[in-house]
């Protein structure tokens, strides 16, 4: 998970020669600060994505102003690849509650799984659990839950949606069952 400008972007075929009809979008970027992946890079100079939104490829803008938060994987040949079903998003669409959150209270949610919930009924099924409602109140995959809230683990075990604020154990907001 990173933010970044992105500085320059080519077609470029695989190192692979088996898929060399194959053709990418490699990104240039310039790394403004990485939140997550530290153990597997120090440094990134380029992402990847699919040429087609068909195939899951992702247009930026290759302007060099335009900063993103961008997250993906990591593919065997150690490129990183982002796409579609990755989160990315431009870096002043974010909420103040989304950017301040990249630093520490969204680690705190790492043994939290958030459940979706597209229609009703819906609920979780385990403590460590956060139930995910954008879609059923916003009709948005980046509503006001994502926008606002980060589940994190209570000091008791459970997971819980936390809005920014006070420290954790004194303000949640606990979604019961709709």
């Amino acid at each position: 998970v990173i933010r970044a400008k992105i500085a320059g972007e080519k077609m470029v075929s695989p190192s692979n020669s088996s898929l060399s009809h194959f053709k990418m979008i490699q990104y240039e970027i310039k790394l403004v600060k990485m939140f997550k992946g530290f153990e597997k890079f120090k440094d990134i100079q380029y992402v990847y994505t699919p040429p087609y939104s068909s195939l899951c490829g992702v247009k930026l803008e290759a302007n060099n102003k335009a900063q993103y938060l961008l997250s993906g994987r990591v593919w065997e040949d150690g490129r990183v690849m982002i796409g579609l079903c990755d989160f990315i998003e431009p870096w002043d669409s974010l909420s103040m509650s989304q950017k301040k959150s990249l630093n520490h209270r969204y680690e705190m949610g790492c043994d939290c799984r958030i459940s979706r919930c597209y229609t009703l009924p819906c609920s979780t099924t385990a403590e460590n659990e956060c139930l995910w409602t954008d879609w059923l109140t916003d009709k948005s995959l980046n509503g006001h839950q994502a926008k606002h809230f980060a589940c994190i683990k209570r000091t008791d075990g459970s997971c819980s949606w936390y809005r920014g604020g006070s420290p954790p154990e004194k303000e949640f907001m606990d979604i019961s069952d709709p």
